[in-house]
């Protein structure tokens, strides 16, 4: 088949036919069509989101159900999706996750110019650069399997020309059918950013990066064109065109897959050739990894960095160069230009070795918890009973572990938020499925949902993190019929960073008061009808809350307020319980509270840690009815 497309439409039809079930975007010239010809094929959720963070996130949650899905936005736009942007090249995917970003040089319809492909090397993630539409079609087509098969997001990146131009496309018919794997597949170590799992997944990073530059030298659109040895070219995108018309005798470099840079190839070129010149558009992006290889090469000397390449402004840097075959005179050629090699990181300021040259004995691990009396550990208490977690059978868990772990299989999943409350994806908790940056569990959710994921998903966020930047993917979901429970845990404050105010305290960072956010009245200004409040401490009320937004065919929200219990003083009582009627059960040492521990096959509870009936969560969850409420020191 072929057809008369723009890049932008191409680029669409490319993720059509490679099988893409989710897309989202937010309107910005010059990438805006990408959407509006995804949004006409059948098959496809597409939407326009309240802006391209809310966009990008509802995109990585389809992935992570195991989608294919991609996130549309001009070159400004990556700058608000930065966020879930990086979260994600940390995480990876499931199923395959394209970010295209529309670059717009000479800022035909813009506030400025920027060149994102600095953004690839920011996140360590592949960076793809169509020259026409018919590169625009296939490279989204290979993006996809791309990036399932490195486990990473992928960046498209088209500029105005590309995105605008029409060429001919020869393309199939065939269109990919990808289904959903039967349940989400529960990964916290991949899915969920604590400090201790990122840790985990930033030496992988690096290890992808490897194993895409060794990708890359055999990537079948980064191609060596034999020419004339006396000059070399590399080039990549629009500016290919242009040099090709202006050197059509010389030797090139046409990148494709120019991030990370295939190597191999950059020094096969320069090997073949006198003289190597990197044309490209704003930054010396090229260039400066070239040189960085030891290779001299020229570039931005002659070839502009600011708006957008053409025919003439590639042919007047050729004459500034003295190619051969043009009549103006050369520059005097400087000394510079090689650049300075690669250095690695500066040497660790840790040696492993204390004074005298020892080996110190290493510290016990101190896992991260949930204070005793946290507001929030009835909710994931209750929260961990929808969800679709390992259970006490499960041979895969350690066997300390196995008596901690929840007893209940239900459908729900769980997208956490960053906050306190992102320990709960810890034991005994164990419940929570996502967490990427602040705001992305309520449009994570969205996503699940609209790639078709069959469990009921529950978004959790933060009183103050909603205020952050969780209002908006909440109009997403009413705006885009969703039907998402999203769980805000209300503890009057921004407890994770020391306890500062934010707009739902009513007192400004000078101490003054102020108006006050009414979150019921927010959410319901969003257009959400069902809307509970309920004690953060009465766990029954919670478990009923829950249950029945769940069951509900339409956006539900839950806030679960109580006060952290840092700013509460004046405990006069703590729980305890009764070793006779104790059984051992560990259902009160599930509740994550850091309090309570078993010991000689009972339960005990530390009454220099309990806060008694400030909290008392620990009381109903026994099922034995062993544990009671004593005055503090009796």
């Amino acid at each position: 088949m072929r057809k008369l497309l723009s890049g932008n439409e191409a680029i669409a039809l490319g993720a059509y036919q490679a099988g893409v079930a989710v897309a989202a975007a937010y309107p910005g010239t010059p990438s805006t069509e990408i959407l509006e010809s995804v949004a006409a094929y059948e098959g496809v959720y597409a939407e326009w989101a309240p802006n391209e963070k809310v966009a990008m996130e509802v995109a990585t949650g389809a992935a992570y159900a195991g989608a294919r899905a991609m996130v549309s936005m001009k070159h400004v736009g990556l700058n608000v999706a930065a966020d879930p942007f990086f979260a994600v090249a940390v995480t990876g995917v499931r199923g395959g996750l394209v970010v295209v970003s529309a670059d717009d040089p000479s800022m035909h319809s813009s506030q400025n110019e920027q060149d994102n492909r600095n953004y690839a090397r920011f996140a360590k993630v592949p960076l793809l650069e169509p020259a026409d539409s018919q590169e625009a079609y296939e490279l989204t087509r290979l993006a996809f399997g791309l990036s399932e098969e490195f486990d990473t997001p992928v960046l498209l990146r088209t500029t105005t020309r590309v995105s605008h131009s029409k060429t001919v496309v020869e393309y199939e018919e065939a269109r990919d059918e990808r289904p959903l794997p039967p349940r989400f597949v529960r990964d916290p170590e991949k899915l969920v950013m604590i400090p201790a799992y990122a840790r985990r997944r930033r030496p992988l990073m690096e290890e992808r990066l490897a194993r895409l530059a060794s990708y890359a030298e055999t990537f079948p659109h980064n191609r060596l064109v034999p020419g004339d040895r006396r000059l070399g070219i590399i080039s990549s995108g629009a500016a290919y065109q242009y040099a090709r018309e202006v050197f059509p005798e010389a030797t090139f470099l046409k990148l494709a897959l120019s991030h990370p840079l295939p190597v191999g190839l950059v020094r096969s070129l320069a090997e073949r050739v006198e003289r190597v010149l990197v044309v490209e558009e704003l930054d010396p992006f090229l260039e400066d990894a070239v040189q960085a290889l030891g290779i001299t090469a020229e570039g931005k000397r002659y070839f502009p960095s600011i708006g957008e390449l053409s025919l003439e402004a590639v042919e007047a840097g050729a004459r500034k160069a003295g190619v051969p075959g043009l009549t103006s005179p050369p520059d005097p050629l400087s000394a510079c230009g090689e650049g300075e090699a690669a250095r690695g990181g500066p040497p660790s300021p840790f040696t492993g070795r204390g004074t005298g040259g020892e080996v110190p004995v290493p510290l016990p691990a101190r896992p991260p918890v949930l204070c005793p009396g946290c507001p929030h550990t009835a909710a994931f208490y209750a929260l961990k009973r929808l969800g679709f977690y390992r259970g006490a059978d499960d041979p895969s868990l350690p066997g300390e572990l196995r008596v901690l772990a929840p007893l209940r299989r239900a459908g729900a999943v769980i997208a956490g938020d960053i906050g306190c409350y992102t320990l709960a994806v810890l034991p005994p908790l164990l419940a929570i499925d996502t967490t990427g940056c602040m705001g992305a569990s309520i449009g994570n959710a969205l996503g699940m949902e609209k790639a078709g994921l069959r469990q009921k998903v529950v978004a959790v966020i933060g009183d103050s993190t909603f205020l952050h930047s969780g209002i908006t993917p909440l109009l997403d979901v009413v705006y885009n019929g969703g039907n998402v429970t999203t769980v805000i845990l209300d503890n009057s404050t921004t407890a994770m960073t020391g306890h500062q105010e934010h707009p739902g305290t009513g007192v400004t960072a000078k101490g003054v008061k102020t108006r006050a956010v009414d979150l019921e009245k927010l959410v319901r200004g969003l257009g959400v009808e069902d809307v509970q409040v309920v004690n953060a401490f009465d766990l029954e009320a919670i478990e009923d809350a829950l249950r029945q937004a769940v069951e509900r065919d339409e956006p539900s929200v839950v806030i679960v307020r109580g006060p952290c219990i840092l700013r509460v003083r004046g405990v006069s009582d703590s729980a305890a319980v009764d070793p006779a009627k104790c059984d051992g059960c560990a259902a009160c040492v599930r509740t994550g509270c850091p309090a309570i521990g078993l010991f000689d096959g009972k339960a005990r509870i530390d009454p220099s840690l309990c806060v008694g009936s400030r909290c008392a969560v620990c009381l109903p969850a026994c099922p034995q009815r062993a544990i009671s409420l004593k005055v503090a020191g009796c």
